[in-house]
């Protein structure tokens, strides 16, 4: 093979790599050595600012596969036909760590799907949990602040974690998920991912449906307890990414099986609950489960820092035929996601290859801005109308309308018959078996117990309470016990 010769970014040969350029044999390097400057410039600039939340990542490419017929709810194309496959790109993370965390922490995973469809990328961004601790986005902020490091501190205070729950009753039914058996998951290939907000689907006959989606995986469940995860994350802070990386190389290749849960649009005013609501589930007997498909990861990156790092997901990439609910933390997040990577990677973060369209050409009048790299015809106008043939609208809304009324302001969500923040994490509870409760209780009671302030535990302990009267006196006599010891 013809060796290649090293040169600089301008493409300029490198006669000497080893060495920088010195004044005589032991003097002071030159500033005219531009490959040393180049490359040290370049070092210090080869770090951009980590996600907020969800920092630490893992990702795949792979396929979606359509199993059964779904026209009559949506005519997304990438789903109307039995057996037809879209390209996809998954991100996988934890969430309140830093990119230096570890992947076993307890901590809800993300769950972020990119489809390179034909009518454009679709971006469906999730986590493993089906919840969510809050219902509005003006809470995000300070959910989050409450959970990573305190800026005095330094460090994640179980003061400040427990405080902001609290004073927030509707985290009740994500906290009992959290610290439950699957609040570490043992692997990103043994754990299920939903959408978790509602989404709404449009069919060719423009009637509207409500949907939640669920992968469930095909790897089967499996999580590891409180001290499995304190071991492995010793141990192995890249145990997640190493089994992903490996499983992938050596053929065996993850997949999960989508399920939806559909409701007709009409339904939602009167249902016993928001469906808009979270922090709350559909249950299964009121919208059983129906098959869609199957998502199977068979390709790692070539370069985690291009493809995983720089790789931007935002709910607000929807493709005609599936659209937006009125889902507050859904609506919230169609500005935040996308310009959070504005701010991350630019405003042509979606010219960068894993986040480009693959199976059709972004069309737009967008030239300008930082690493700007598309080239266009140098007719081509910046400005629409014009009369030079340039890209025109559809007329063809994504999705159908939804209805509005009433007075602007600041609203608390409307009441439905059976809205309550706790009956469902009672539910939960009540499912699991004597064994999961027991891990559950000393889960919560571990950081419950190193809160500082009794009023504090005091509330939180009235929300599990609430959920079920067995859940609240087993922790209580835990936490009791604990803070005597």
């Amino acid at each position: 093979m013809t060796a290649r010769f090293l040169t600089t970014e301008a493409g300029a040969p490198v006669a000497d790599n080893q060495n920088s350029a010195t004044a005589g044999a032991g003097g002071p390097i030159l500033l005219q050595d531009q490959h040393l400057l180049e490359k040290l410039a370049r070092f210090n600039r080869e770090r951009i600012p980590e996600r907020v939340v969800h920092a630490r990542g893992s990702g795949a490419y792979g396929y979606f596969e359509v199993t059964d017929d779904v026209t009559g709810f949506t005519r997304a194309d990438f789903l109307g036909t039995v057996g037809k496959r879209t390209e996809t790109f998954i991100r996988f993370s934890t969430v309140a760590d830093s990119l230096g965390g570890p992947d076993a922490a307890r901590d809800p995973r993300g769950f972020a799907l990119k489809f390179y469809t034909e009518e454009g990328n679709y971006d469906l961004v999730g986590n493993n949990t089906p919840v969510f601790f809050i219902k509005d986005p003006i809470k995000f902020p300070d959910f989050i602040h409450s959970q990573k490091r305190d800026p005095f501190t330094g460090k994640q205070e179980p003061d400040n974690v427990w405080d902001f729950w609290a004073h927030s009753p509707e985290a009740t039914h994500q906290v009992t998920w959290l610290m439950g058996d699957r609040g570490i998951p043992a692997s990103y290939r043994h754990m299920n991912g939903y959408g978790s907000h509602t989404y709404q689907w449009t069919n060719a006959e423009g009637e509207a449906f409500f949907v939640k989606y669920h992968f469930k995986t095909n790897q089967g469940i499996r999580c590891l307890d409180a001290d499995q995860g304190a071991e492995l994350s010793g141990k192995d802070p890249n145990s997640h990414q190493t089994d992903l990386l490996q499983s992938i190389e050596r053929g065996v290749y993850p997949s999960w099986t989508l399920y939806v849960q559909i409701m007709p649009a009409a339904e939602a005013a009167n249902y016993r609950f928001n469906p808009f609501d979270l922090t709350k589930v559909w249950p299964h007997s009121d919208y059983p489960l129906q098959r869609v498909g199957r998502l199977v990861l068979d390709r790692n990156p070539d370069n985690v820092f291009a493809e995983v790092e720089q790789s931007a997901f935002s709910p607000n990439n929807f493709v005609p035929g599936i659209g937006p609910s009125p889902d507050k933390m859904l609506q919230g997040r169609l500005f935040a996601y996308a310009d959070a990577h504005r701010y991350r990677l630019g405003v042509n973060h979606t010219q960068l290859p894993v986040n480009a369209p693959k199976a059709t050409e972004a069309h737009n009048y967008g030239r300008d801005g930082l690493m700007a790299t598309h080239r266009y015809d140098r007719h081509a106008k910046n400005y629409e109308p014009n009369s030079y043939g340039g890209p025109v609208q559809t007329d063809q809304p994504l999705s159908a309308p939804l209805a509005v009324s009433g007075h602007t302001g600041t609203h608390e969500a409307p009441a439905h018959t059976k809205d309550d923040d706790f009956f469902q994490a009672g539910e939960l509870y009540r499912l699991m078996s004597q064994d999961e409760k027991t891990r559950l209780v000393d889960n919560i009671a571990g950081g419950l117990s190193q809160v500082s302030r009794d009023d504090v535990i005091e509330k939180n302990l009235a929300h599990f309470h609430a959920a079920d009267p067995d859940y609240g006196a087993r922790l209580e006599a835990r936490v009791r016990e604990l803070r005597e010891d």
